[in-house]
């Protein structure tokens, strides 16, 4: 049995930019799970056509319920295929990844389009579809489960980093990550409880002399 899931969303950027952003990507806030990338083939068809196949080396950490259950080695990190073909011609651009490693553990095929929006040409349209797959005898619906617990959660990453190299490349300023947000938070809540120490300490040394 396969788990199917299909989205789709846009992106607030022209196609061409976004076509350029997705070649930028990484490393951006949203991806520390992506350790490396290298091209391992790449040509221009008679058509006009760029076709470019990638190797993504990205960290695969397994529920802890399931790691008792695999090696050791296979829940450090994961090997991705990621195909794609860019048509100028009719601006759209079709991306396939899919795992090499661990796919007998799990398997996560995904087939992205990225169009021009047609209600504003000034945005593009990403169409999303994933096939999640699992041969593990006795635990394979848990982990197609899991698998698409994680890969929806994923998508909201991507979009967000997807954002961030954009507003990067047009000059902006990026959107402070929620990460960043955390810690400023924390060492403004930090300053305020610190200033009020000293002063119920300074009010207690008065005390002392009175």
């Amino acid at each position: 049995m396969v788990k199917y899931f299909s989205c789709s969303g846009f992106l607030k950027s022209s196609w061409d930019q976004v076509t350029l952003a997705f070649w930028q990507r990484y490393p951006n806030p949203y991806s520390n799970h992506v350790l490396t990338e290298d091209i391992i083939f790449r040509e221009v068809t008679p058509e006009n056509r760029l076709i470019s196949r990638r190797l993504l080396t990205k960290t695969s950490r397994a529920p802890r319920w399931a790691e008792k259950f695999l090696p050791a080695h296979m829940s450090k990190k994961a090997f991705i295929i990621e195909d794609s073909i860019v048509d100028p011609e009719s601006r759209s651009m079709t991306t396939l990844t899919w795992n090499i490693t661990h796919a007998r553990v799990m398997s996560i095929e995904e087939r992205c389009v990225f169009r021009v929006n047609p209600d504003n040409n000034n945005w593009t349209e990403i169409k999303r579809e994933a096939w999640i797959s699992s041969n593990l005898y006795g635990l394979s619906r848990a982990i197609q489960e899991f698998g698409l617990a994680r890969f929806k959660s994923n998508v909201t990453k991507t979009m967000k980093g997807f954002e961030f190299v954009l507003a990067r490349m047009q000059g902006e300023t990026p959107t402070r990550t929620l990460a960043e947000t955390a810690t400023v938070k924390a060492r403004e809540t930090a300053l305020a409880a610190k200033e009020k120490a000293k002063d119920l300490a300074s009010q207690a040394q008065k005390q002392q002399y009175v």
